[in-house]
């Protein structure tokens, strides 16, 4: 290795010796973010906007497939509407930052900066439902929100972040539960496919669903050192947020009814999850689909005749069917490998004076680092299907780490020797909200989620040794 690369891959601290310290590192070292000026709040660079860019892409597709449009709402909200529904502004109330001076005049009113917006949803509901016939009702925007984190990490928990937030309306409880499932089933689609995160789905305890919210689903994600992630969640409200406002329609039976409704997102914190789930010592991994590059073409001996000319011919032939950039700046080839490798580029390309006169290139996996000598008339097949395979073996890789780090046990004293070391342990549960706070209390961990694929793991609750029915997933998490 030469002392430049060698020195660039030493900018990275090591995930074994400080896993935390890696991460940062990776943010920031991968040019994916920077510190802002203002406390908790971190300014996406253009590398980490392409990514997040194309989740959205990807997302707003199976969005709009089942339905769903796009709108926009406003980022105030004025104190009073916030105070409609009890149980949200005591769930939100710690994050909440306020808007109290407009210019230099004091506020009749003190305004909310969004953290979520069910309430404006529902008022705007309020005013253009009308009849059963205007349902559903099915609404998603793309927008930043502000929560005031007092412990803040780049993507996982910031003051202000970038998410989608889905808004839905129903005439009756099974259509929104219903609007609740897919939508999980899409973020759950969404992870495992092209994110290539596995994840598990469940449903939450009361004690960790959304304020406000009858039910809420989740998918879980499991992190390199065994930590939990919440990756995306789904909410069923019932009719209770439209009874607090008044949100009615004519039913098909000419009475006034309250509709039933959802709510649901995922946020910039699913690049956290990627970074943490396929991340090395050298930096990131990126899945395919969602890469600002799939392909970075770096010529060797640059300066001989043709070798910039060929491999600019490449990256126009290439990006007609990958995105590719070509890394013709003047920096040593050894540096360009150390550098797309650290920001996790899937397939690189080199081209030199000996490929061309054997009419070939050398591509080279970011996952494994395997070689492939592949002629240059085999392009269009081969690097889709290396970046298929690299897709695949991502996949696998992280779920063999879930399944390496997912224990069962049936007392406390075997969840407390399994705590020792990050993962998810799964024990029955009795239901009892005082079992789940002394499994945080004595044991360090929260409760994941009820899966909905079940297990019978024993017969009583470790925590109280009363008969239990449930399976749930417990966890130390981000």
């Amino acid at each position: 290795m030469s002392e430049q690369k060698k020195k660039l891959v030493e900018a990275i601290t090591p995930m074994h010796e400080d896993f935390t310290q890696w991460y940062t590192d990776v943010c920031l070292k991968a040019e994916l973010v920077d510190y802002s000026s203002v406390k908790g709040c971190m300014i996406l660079r253009p590398y980490g906007y392409a990514i997040w860019e194309n989740i959205t892409r990807i997302l707003d597709g199976m969005f709009k497939a089942t339905g769903h449009e796009n709108v926009a709402m406003p980022m105030f909200i004025p104190e009073s509407l916030l105070q409609k529904e009890k149980d949200h502004v005591e769930g939100f109330a710690p994050e909440v930052a306020w808007v109290t001076y407009g210019g230099s005049d004091k506020l009749e009113e003190r305004l909310c900066v969004r953290p979520t917006s069910e309430t404006l949803f529902c008022d705007h509901f309020s005013h253009v439902l009308h009849s059963w016939r205007d349902l559903p009702m099915k609404y998603n925007q793309w927008c930043s929100v502000v929560r005031w984190e007092k412990t803040t990490r780049p993507f996982l928990r910031s003051r202000e972040f970038w998410w989608q937030e889905g808004h839905t309306i129903h005439e009756t409880a099974q259509e929104a539960i219903e609007e609740t499932e897919q939508q999980l089933n899409t973020y759950a689609t969404l992870c495992e496919e092209h994110l290539m995160i596995p994840v598990v789905k469940g449903k939450k305890t009361d004690k960790e669903k959304f304020a406000g919210a009858v039910a809420t689903y989740t998918i879980e994600a499991m992190m390199h050192d065994g930590k939990a992630l919440q990756s995306g969640t789904s909410h069923y409200f019932g009719d209770s947020w439209s009874c607090a406002f008044q949100v009615q329609f004519a039913g098909r039976d000419n009475t006034l009814q309250h509709p039933h409704q959802t709510s649901w997102g995922v946020s910039t914190r699913l690049v956290g999850a990627i970074i943490m789930t396929h991340g090395d010592d050298e930096g990131l991994i990126l899945p395919p689909a969602i890469a600002p590059y799939q392909v970075v073409i770096v010529p060797i001996a640059a300066h001989k005749p043709g070798v910039v000319e060929k491999a600019t011919e490449l990256a126009n032939r290439l990006s007609g069917f990958v995105r590719t950039k070509l890394d013709a700046s003047d920096n040593s080839p050894g540096w360009k490998f150390s550098q797309w490798e650290m920001k996790g580029v899937p397939l690189r390309l080199e081209i030199g004076p000996k490929d061309m006169e054997k009419n070939q290139c050398v591509l080279v996996r970011r996952d494994t680092r395997e070689k492939y000598f592949v002629s240059l008339d085999e392009l269009e097949t081969e690097i889709p299907r290396l970046l298929n395979e690299l897709a695949q073996n991502l996949y696998q890789r992280a779920l063999e780490n879930r399944q390496n780090r997912t224990w069962a046990a049936t007392t406390m004293e075997e969840v407390k020797e399994l705590a020792e070391n990050n993962g998810y342990i799964k024990t029955m549960w009795c239901g009892d909200l005082a079992c789940e706070e002394k499994m945080k209390a004595e044991v360090g961990l929260t409760s994941r989620c009820m899966p909905f694929e079940q297990e019978k793991v024993g017969d009583v609750c470790p925590c109280c040794g009363k008969p239990a029915d449930t399976m749930v997933y417990w966890g130390k998490a981000y």
